[in-house]
């Protein structure tokens, strides 16, 4: 099994692990172990793609029907003091 250092971990990050780790009951180091693991696994199609993020965020804001998309056509720039 392979070993790794990592230097120069920010203090707030360093607690943040800490914490987690005792609330999952185990070393900082498998933490750490269980974060990775779970980064390089998770499927690419799992992480939701830019727009759906954007469409979860602004959910329920009062937008009742979706957006016409923009695709191929020209944008034409503002009239600014005409």
């Amino acid at each position: 099994m392979a070993q790794m250092i990592v230097r120069n971990i920010d203090d707030d990050v360093k607690s943040g692990l800490k914490a987690r780790a005792s609330l999952h009951g185990w070393s900082m180091e498998e933490e750490v172990r269980q974060i990775l693991r779970q980064a390089v696994n998770e499927p690419a199609q799992a992480r939701a793609k830019l727009g759906s993020r954007i469409a979860a965020r602004f959910m329920g804001s009062g937008l009742l029907e979706p957006l016409a998309e923009l695709r191929g056509q020209a944008i034409e720039p503002m009239a600014l003091g005409e």
